[in-house]
Formats: C-alpha cells, structure tokens, sequence
C-alpha cells in the first residue's frame, strides 16, 4: 500500500500509549531510523484528541519535532477514516474498547488498514468479530485484538508448546493447562475502567454474563467440549502445587480456543485447556488457593450489583492515565508454565517469561512489535484480511520477534 505512515499510535497521550510511543522511538527512531529488521526506516506518528499535549508527549519521549502528530478522536467516525487513510497500520490503546473503541476498529476494516489493540473485553470482541469478518476480508485489514499481557504470552505459549509437540511427537497435545507461576506488577486506570465497563455491561445485559462464562464465545459456529473448571480451588498434581483462579483466564482461554479454530482445529475439536495461577505447596499454598476462589465468587456477586459497582468507579480505582512509575515497571517480571498431554498419555511443558510489569513494561512492547510483525514478517497471502488472534495471525514469527526484541522467553522446560 503506497501510504505517507507505516504506523500510527492512537491514544499516544494515555498512560499506555505514551509507553508504546517511547519504546518505538527508543528502538525504532522516528523515521529516521532502521525499523524492524526491515532495513528501511519505520515512519508513524502519534495520534490523539489533543495536540498540545501529543506536543507535550513528543517532548518528554525524547522524540524530534518532525515525529508527525494527528489530531483525531475517538468518537469522529469521518476523522478516523481520514486518519486510517495515511497509515498501513494503527496501534490503539483507547480503552475501554465497547465504549471508544468501534468506529476506530470499523474504519480499518472498512480501509484495508492493520489494527491491533489490548482488548480484554470478549462481549465487545465476540460483536465485532460478527461485524467485521466480512469487510476486513473483502479490504485486506488484518484486525488483531488482545495483543498486550493479554493474551499475547498465553496464546503464544500454548501455540509455541504445540508446535513442539508436532516436531517431537508428531501429534498435538490434547490438553494444554496454564499456570502462572509467578507475576510481579502493577495495574492502571484503564484496565480498571475497562474491566468496570464490562461488569456494568453484565449488570444491564444476562446475555454478557453468559457470555463471559462461555470459552467458546469467540468461536462462531463452533462449540467444543466442556472445559476444566478454573474457578476452583485444587492441587495441581503435575506440580503438586495448588492452584486458584487467575483473573485474566476469562479472556485468555477464549482467545487460545479461537486461535484453534481459525488454524482449523490442528489441535483437535476436542482441545481442553485451562488457565489457573499456582499458589505453593503446603498449607499455606492451599489456605491461598482456596482465598482465591471464594474471592472470586464474592467478586462476582458483588460485582453484579450496581450500587457495589457505583462505589468501586467511585472511590476505590485508580483512574485512566494512572499506572505503575518506570522503577515499578523495570521491577516487574512474569513466569507462566504449560504443561500439555496428548491422547496417548505423553507430556511436554514450555515456559514463557518476561523481563518487565506485565501490563505496562512488557505490554508496550509486546503490541509494538505485533503491530510490525504483521507489517514486516507475514505474507498476505498466509495471513489475509480478517478478524484474527495473534497465535493465528503471527504465530512463531511473533514468537521469535519478541524473543528478539521484546525481552520475552520461550522454551521447553521440565515436567513439574
């Protein structure tokens, strides 16, 4: 496509597209600079409702005054369509994504312009998959939601395990379960306000909250078998550690089965995987698990009951553009495990680490280099227009990219 922009970054004045900004003129330059591994400079710009602060931001990245600056917002369906127009791909961090986020995702689909963002909102995903799979096929946009913390390292995790799996053994696990062993970091306004908007969503609509215990709910068409139940407190034997829920396995296990089914089921339509956080050993590490999930439930009764969700907005969130300072997030760091068997009984395990705060150090980095990977390291004729996931778009080109580039690990480990 012969367009002015490589790449735009929508939301630059947030707390999380600031940090997207920063980690691509930091590595990348602003368009003056090799990018990628392309070997060609890597031209975008900032995007957002206000230009006197994307002059601000440009200013405190370190970025030149020729970094170009977009005035666009979120609710100008005919603004965005101008923007998506000078640019190949568009990085959007504009949350929560059912209230802002549609006529930005709508405008690429409509444009033939990549799109990737940090959706954890399945209801909201599960509508626009039913929208947009038509027209981002007919125009060649390759939409890519969830592609920070989640679900990046989940469905990669589990994508990079069965992959090993085939060259090994030569038939896939028949069930994937993921742990995370250890997860270090902190959580902003937006996320917060995005999980609010969902709650309040589930509250007006009994459909939602349907939805949301559905893990196949961003599988149209298809309908797998019952899954591992993850909101209960158990001992995971292969670790013989105990396990709890693990709050983002809502979105996660969605994403890992719809990654499945748009390879056409390579891991078999009877694929089970489940997602749990692993709490010790010992009394303690059972006394944690079992906190964990009665918390759950409290949480989720509370949570349906909208004076409950009136006074979490109100007093007891942190607010969007708030997160975790640069010292905070150089501190962070994860560890999750996957543990897989096939049908005959084998097993094999991987471990996926990564070097920074999950949601804001690693996540910036995670869905800057998405976004150029699809721009750099796929072929169209592979990975066309549609509605995808980042295991069934990018895969291990994005394995290896942010292995390369993003401080992210991923290797076979041993059996717990």
């Amino acid at each position: 496509m012969n367009k002015p922009l490589d790449l735009i970054v929508f939301g630059a004045t947030g707390f999380t597209g600031r940090l997207v900004a920063e980690y691509l003129n930091s590595s990348y330059g602003a368009g003056d600079g090799v990018g990628g591994g392309s070997g060609s400079p890597l031209r975008w710009a900032m995007a957002g409702r206000n230009l006197d602060k994307l002059v601000q931001v440009r200013s405190a990245i370190g970025a030149p005054d020729t970094l170009p600056l977009l005035q666009a917002d979120a609710a100008d369906p005919a603004g965005l369509a101008s923007l998506v127009g000078q640019t190949r791909a568009v990085i959007t961090t504009v949350g929560p994504y059912q209230r802002h986020g549609e006529a930005l995702v709508a405008a690429c689909a409509a444009a033939g312009c990549d799109y990737v963002d940090l959706c954890g909102e399945p209801a909201w995903m599960a509508k626009m998959i039913s929208r947009l799979a038509a027209p981002a096929l007919a125009s060649g946009a390759r939409i890519v939601f969830s592609c920070g913390f989640d679900s990046i390292p989940f469905d990669l995790g589990v994508v990079y395990l069965q992959a090993e799996a085939m060259a090994r053994f030569g038939v896939p696990l028949a069930q994937v379960r993921g742990r995370v062993k250890t997860m270090k970091g902190g959580m902003s306004g937006g996320t917060m306000a995005s999980a609010l908007a969902t709650f309040e969503q589930m509250g007006r609509d009994p459909a939602t909250a349907a939805l949301m215990a559905d893990p196949f709910a961003l599988t149209p068409g298809f309908c797998g078998p019952a899954q591992p139940d993850g909101d209960v407190a158990a001992l995971d034997e292969p670790g013989h550690s105990w396990a709890g829920p693990f709050v983002m396995a809502t979105i996660n296990t969605k994403n890992v089965h719809r990654t499945n089914a748009l390879r056409g089921h390579p891991w078999g339509t009877g694929f089970l995987y489940d997602e749990k956080l692993l709490t010790g050993r010992g009394a303690k590490g059972e006394w944690a698990a079992r906190l964990l999930a009665g918390g759950a439930r409290v949480q989720n009764a509370l949570l349906g009951f909208a004076p409950t969700r009136t006074l979490l907005g109100r007093f007891a969130l942190p607010q969007p553009g708030d997160g975790p300072g640069p010292a905070a997030r150089a501190r962070g760091h994860y560890d999750l495990r996957f543990d897989g068997q096939t049908a005959d009984g084998r097993r094999l395990a991987a471990r996926v680490t990564g070097d920074r705060d999950p949601g804001y150090g690693s996540t910036c980095k995670m869905i800057s280099e998405a976004a150029l990977c699809l721009l750099q390291d796929l072929d169209r004729s592979a990975t066309p227009g549609g509605v995808w996931t980042a295991g069934s778009a990018m895969g291990l080109a994005l394995v290896r990219r942010l292995q390369a580039h993003a401080g992210l690990r991923f290797e076979i480990a041993e059996l717990r």
